[in-house]
């Protein structure tokens, strides 16, 4: 079909595709020259080889020219630097599946675009599958530093809030606890890994040490900032379950696993070990006279 006989809405379905797909080629071909890794290197290769195709195919049928959006792909290659590479380009790959201008109306219009690009768009979610990324291969290791931090310190925080009822006093009970913890769980992680004949336990009791420290400062953090401890306490129950939600999402988006059971199960440990806390600490205080 010639581009005189497309309407002004399958051209602007046209071009729109057309765009995200010759997006999608600028950054894949971008990143697979600036990634050192040659296995990664080849397989973006592979995937902005796909993009192109997909544009060039689109382009035999509407006969259009689309350029790439600068701002978008500059946009995109700082994100993958920042937050890494397979979490950015599944993340990408998602919002394509997910836009509200899809393929739908072309296919209806040439239901031969649809085996085509659906070939296309599987052997794509296959190679990225295969990317290598070293932070994801840790990732159980900042998952058990993280989640250990969160019940732990959470809990530790919430029974000293009540038993001490002074903010700068459980700041510092609470750094000093969470730090010291965090040496023992890096240390119990590089035996664990070290008797698993792990390639690097080292750095798996790395990643686990550092999960755990972040956590620990930004759980302590308000009780520096706020003289009410138990505003303190409410402010670090929603950091904690903040941190599980942002956690748990690039978990779900860059090993596609799925978010809504992990959220509220870790959330819900976390909070409820917190409760139990809380209720330890009036016990000591009310029955043991316990006081600061």
């Amino acid at each position: 079909m010639s581009k005189k006989a497309l309407s002004p809405g399958l051209m602007k379905e046209f071009r729109q595709n057309q765009k995200d797909e010759i997006n999608g080629y600028t950054i894949y071909a971008i990143l697979a020259e600036s990634v050192k890794d040659e296995h990664n290197s080849n397989l973006l290769l592979q995937i902005a080889n796909d993009e192109k195709k997909h544009y060039e195919l689109l382009r035999t049928y509407s006969g259009l020219d689309v350029k790439a959006s600068k701002i978008t792909v500059f946009l995109t290659v700082l994100w993958a630097k920042v937050f890494g590479l397979t979490f950015t380009l599944k993340l990408m790959e998602k919002g394509e599946k997910n836009a509200p201008l899809s393929y739908k109306i072309l296919v209806k219009n040439f239901p031969e675009l649809k085996t085509i690009l659906e070939d296309e768009d599987d052997h794509e979610k296959e190679l990225l599958d295969m990317l290598n990324e070293e932070s994801l291969n840790y990732m159980g290791s900042v998952v058990l530093g993280l989640n250990d931090a969160l019940v732990e310190l959470s809990g530790a925080l919430a029974g000293f809030t009540f038993a001490i009822q002074d903010s700068r006093t459980i700041a510092l009970m609470g750094l000093i606890t969470g730090i010291s913890a965090s040496f023992s769980m890096a240390a119990s992680e590089y035996l664990s890994k070290k008797e698993e004949n792990e390639e690097n336990p080292l750095l798996s009791s790395i990643y686990t040490g550092i999960a755990y420290i972040i956590t620990v400062i930004l759980l302590v953090l308000p009780f520096f900032l706020f003289p009410n401890h138990f505003i303190n306490l409410a402010t670090t129950i929603v950091i904690a379950v903040l941190i599980i939600m942002v956690f748990n999402f690039y978990i779900s988006v860059a090993k596609d696993l799925p978010f809504k059971r992990r959220f509220l199960q870790m959330a819900g440990i976390s909070v409820g070990v917190a409760l139990l806390s809380f209720g330890i600490g009036w016990i000591v205080k009310t029955f043991l006279g316990f006081d600061i």
